[in-house]
């Protein structure tokens, strides 16, 4: 159902490669035609975020034969989840703080380098790490979206800077880590923050000038003024009446658009994804009450004008942090009356959706991992909830999944081939509880539910027992049927994105560093890389150039998962991040990962005026996403076995007055005082004997 337009310049591209090669030629033709030539020219390849390639040189008979040609090393050390691009022989790609590289496509060597100058100090407001997903690209230009907010459109050629755009309040604590795209000359770009006390939008940039097209919130202004802009319709007639209460007008709300979007060139729609409230508790949100559209749905607005057309709510009135920001797929379906034209998620809650493109109207939706917070999904498309699923008071629920999801911002796939997408799914259960003492605090999580509860066993053989419960595993859903064809587990449960091609392989990179080939129909392991040295969680893609084929991933542990309960995960980033790219007969070699692990403190006569009951609600609040639950975190750094332990002022120095501000370890003077920050001292003392 492509235009014929697009059909017309894939066949060309096809036969006559080299007309399709010209240098500043990616518009929307190119990245539609791309459909069928197997150009990698946007986050998801295409507009439809399939993420299968058409190339099959490299294929299901001779992958074994794969190995490294080159990889190039980054110059940061915190988690990597770019997807490159390949434009006319040019492999772009992001880091972590938003740098950006340029490399040969075919040798690696590196053309330049751009630095964001993203200033370190604001790494703490970085929800799940100070990632970034990946560039745009647009006639000949660069986009990326940076962790501080801004916009910029770099020249493809050199790097060289041509326009930046603030496209957030920077007295708010909003940052970006998702990846632009470029639809009809319009950047579109997101941001996240809700967990500290934002309002989501998605906006329209003009690729040329940088100026401001339209910008569409995603839930009505807390202030109750208008906003004279495409969404001021739709949330007074149909979202403002879902949000009862006071407590988000606080916070902002949240429903960031941190991640999911997709365009339909034959409806002219986007799709995107919107995220979880703020706080995640309903009952200091809106006294436990409403829908709070468009919280947790997939939106779909008019690509020219940005004026809503449908929505879909995934979790109506959300209380476990179950974003709708998870990847969206455009793809055509076999259903029942035919062909159909759908967009497919697999939710952070569990379930896998299947939802008309064109109307947003429900088609089907079944789990594919372990559920228990709803038993089905209704024929109207709501979800019928388990009688303990609301937290009501001081009840306590357990649930499958929790805010990891069963599904989280990682990439999956889909084959046309196999009618499968490849799901990179997670099961990690949580608790939760609603903390009577919650109050909002600038430059914490303000989530106000208990997560002391999900506190680790002091026993070191009762914390392993846990172990068997959280996992990992890839799994190939059928989404007509509504069922999984086969699954293939992992060791860790946070791995990385996934890339299916012709070739009938699927690929996908481990918590361990591995990168393996599954055979697309039936899962078994056809090759698997030796170990990167540190975790893979991007997701991997492929070009060609000389009719040769190529697979790239970046390398570098990070996120959610790693941060806030590495004590689940191997070791990881002792060292920077690198991008690895294959072919048939590579013979490279990178130098191997030296992991160094600190020695225990002699903590004999250290000790603490601060009390260490009250430095863990401290922690739990402004440290744990980071420096994990129980301070088990092995990096940013270990604090249980930092020197700094040692000392209150050297704790002070740098907790309280930022003396590694310039490292992304922000000070805490805004929000604490030196009596708390002595107190989380204290407490993270305490954890340190415990298990040093």
């Amino acid at each position: 159902m492509l235009k014929q337009i697009g059909l017309a310049l894939g066949l060309a591209c096809s036969l006559l490669a080299a007309s399709c090669q010209k240098p500043g030629g990616v518009d929307g033709d190119r990245i539609v035609a791309a459909e069928k030539n197997g150009e990698w020219l946007s986050y998801g390849r295409t507009y439809s975020e399939q993420r299968f390639s058409p190339l099959d040189t490299i294929n299901a008979a001779n992958v074994g034969q794969l190995g490294l040609t080159w990889y190039g090393d980054f110059d940061t050390d915190r988690g990597q989840e770019a997807t490159p691009i390949m434009v006319d022989g040019v492999l772009y790609t992001t880091t972590s703080w938003s740098n950006v590289y340029a490399y040969d496509a075919k040798t690696g060597k590196q053309l330049w380098r751009w630095d964001s100058g993203v200033d370190k100090a604001k790494g703490f407001q970085a929800c799940c790490d100070t990632v970034n997903r990946g560039v745009a690209t647009w006639q000949g230009a660069i986009y990326v979206g940076t962790f501080d907010g801004r916009l910029v459109k770099l020249d493809g050629k050199t790097g060289r800077k041509i326009w930046q755009v603030q496209t957030v309040d920077k007295n708010l604590p909003y940052t970006i880590t998702q990846a632009p795209r470029v639809v009809k000359g319009k950047v579109l770009i997101g941001n996240s923050g809700a967990e500290y006390g934002v309002r989501g939008y998605i906006t329209a940039y003009d690729a040329r000038s940088g100026k401001k097209l339209w910008r569409f919130y995603t839930i009505p202004n807390p202030t109750g003024a208008a906003d004279n802009e495409p969404s001021d319709t739709v949330l007074k007639n149909k979202a403002a009446a879902t949000w009862p209460g006071e407590g988000w007008k606080q916070t902002g709300g949240g429903g960031t658009v941190w991640d999911a979007t997709v365009y339909d060139p034959d409806l002219n729609l986007i799709y995107f994804g919107v995220g979880n409230g703020t706080p995640w508790s309903p009952t200091a949100r809106s006294d436990g009450k409403g829908d709070n559209l468009f919280l947790s749905s997939i939106v779909a607005i008019n690509a020219d004008t940005g004026a809503y057309v449908w929505h879909y709510q995934v979790t109506p009135n959300d209380a476990w942090d179950f974003d709708a920001d998870q990847p969206l797929i455009l793809a055509d379906l076999p259903l029942a009356g035919g062909a159909r034209r759908v967009v497919m998620q697999a939710s952070k809650n569990g379930f896998f959706y299947v939802i008309d493109a064109k109307d947003g109207k429900f088609i089907s939706a079944k789990p594919f991992a372990t559920v228990t917070w709803a038993t089905s999904i209704d024929a109207n498309g709501r979800p019928v909830e388990s009688p303990t699923a609301r937290y009501q008071g001081a009840a306590n629920m357990n649930s499958m999944p929790g805010p990891y999801g069963a599904h989280n911002w990682h990439p999956m796939a889909f084959s046309p081939k196999e009618n499968l997408v490849y799901i990179p799914a997670i099961g990690v259960p949580f608790s939760y509880q609603n903390d009577p003492n919650y109050r909002f605090m600038k430059g914490a999580w303000n989530i106000a539910t208990n997560s002391r509860i999900n506190g680790l066993p002091d026993d070191d053989k009762a914390r392993e027992a846990t172990r068997p419960f959280l996992t990992g595993s890839l799994v190939a859903w059928d989404p007509v049927k509504q069922e999984a064809r086969w699954t293939a587990p992992h060791k860790y449960f946070w791995n990385g994105g996934v890339l299916a091609t012709a070739g009938d392989l699927v690929f996908q990179g481990d918590a361990d560093g591995v990168l393996s080939a599954y055979n697309a129909h039936d899962g078994k392991v056809l090759w698997a890389s030796p170990s990167a040295g540190q975790g893979i969680v991007a997701a991997p893609m492929t070009y060609e150039i000389d009719g040769e084929q190529y697979v790239a991933v970046l390398v570098g542990a990070g996120g959610a998962g790693p941060t806030s309960a590495h004590f689940y995960l191997p070791q990881v980033r002792t060292t920077n991040g690198r991008i690895l790219v294959f072919k048939l007969g590579g013979k490279a070699s990178a130098p191997a990962v030296n992991v160094s692990i600190p020695d225990p403190l002699d903590l004999t006569d250290v000790t603490s005026r601060g009390d260490p009951a009250q430095g863990a609600a401290i922690y739990d609040g402004f440290c744990s996403v980071c420096h994990s639950a129980n301070v088990s975190g092995q990096f940013l750094p270990n604090l249980r076995r930092s020197p700094i332990l040692l000392s209150s002022e050297d704790w002070k120095g740098i907790v309280f007055d930022g003396k590694n501000a310039s490292r992304g370890m922000a000070p805490f003077k805004a929000f604490l005082t030196e009596g708390q920050v002595e107190h989380v001292r204290a407490y993270v003392l305490s954890e340190a004997r415990k298990r040093p």
